[in-house]
């Protein structure tokens, strides 16, 4: 039985791209049939072909995220660390993906949150995993510590961004290890931190106000949680990119848990809120 003929990319070679390109060329069907991964309708052998991929254009980089999320929020206590972030992936100002988790598990000692292009954060933690899995066959009973992690991701996107390619992301990194909380934040450029509380976005504006006016090192966990609830309550009303679903993580001595999403108690009637432009100058 003759095998069915397949359609054929020029960029990506045999596959379900359409009829309309398949290119048989049954007058070079021997030779084709010659090289490795030649489909049997006779076109081109197997290849990923960047001139194709680019239809003659020159090489482009991401030049602009498209699905982003908005902060993420860090904070350390007494017995581990808190990590909280809503769960939206926006494409641009629409309220895409109300279902996102944006707070990974990467061992049980470690956490990451992310903001920032929300498809560069998955190729981050197929990243993560491999080394994960390294572990795992390494049968040796060590694990990637939290500021392990850390740096292994500051090395990354510094590389990305030499290569003139960055991935377009802010990530927190959680743990706890050897009776210590760690608590860091990575940028897209590959600059770094440490301190016992940090945010990304507009978090950095809205949040770590509240953090350094509230947050003591002794905090018990509850007072940890109701410190975040407070600034995500804040990052809500102020950032349009957010929705009232958010996600916390904890890490501590007895490993990784990340909560279902929840929601907030909000007001707005306040009077401000009514018509914020009552008092602004110039405004509509």
């Amino acid at each position: 039985m003759q095998p069915r003929p397949q359609s054929h990319s020029a960029a990506l070679g045999p596959g379900c791209t359409g009829p309309s390109l398949a290119n048989p060329t049954p007058l070079a069907f021997d030779h084709q049939r010659q090289v490795a991964q030649a489909p049997s309708c006779g076109a081109e052998a197997f290849a990923v072909d960047p001139a194709a991929l680019a239809n003659g254009q020159p090489r482009k980089h991401t030049t602009y995220p498209y699905v982003t999320g908005t902060s993420v929020l860090g904070i350390t206590y007494k017995d581990g660390v808190l990590l909280a972030s809503d769960t939206l992936g926006a494409y641009g100002s629409t309220k895409r993906y109300k279902s996102f988790d944006r707070l990974r598990k990467v061992n049980e000692s470690c956490i990451v949150g992310a903001g920032g292009e929300l498809s560069d954060f998955q190729y981050i933690m197929r990243l993560l995993e491999e080394l994960s899995d390294d572990d795992f066959c390494m049968d040796d009973g060590h694990t990637l510590k939290p500021a392990e992690v850390h740096s292994y991701l500051c090395r990354v996107l510094y590389n990305r961004r030499n290569k003139m390619d960055p991935l377009w992301n802010s990530l927190v990194v959680g743990g706890f290890h050897a009776g210590k909380p760690f608590l860091g934040t990575v940028g897209m450029q590959g600059t770094n931190y440490t301190d016992a509380h940090v945010a990304t976005g507009f978090g950095n504006h809205l949040a770590r106000p509240l953090m350094r006016e509230h947050h003591r090192p002794d905090m018990s966990e509850e007072e940890a949680t109701a410190l975040l609830h407070q600034c995500l309550k804040v990052c809500y009303y102020r950032d349009k990119n957010s929705i009232n679903k958010f996600t916390i993580a904890k890490v501590s001595a007895e490993g990784v848990t990340i909560s279902e999403p929840f929601a907030l108690e909000t007001e707005w009637r306040y009077k401000l809120f009514e018509n914020p432009a009552a008092n602004a100058a110039g405004a509509w």
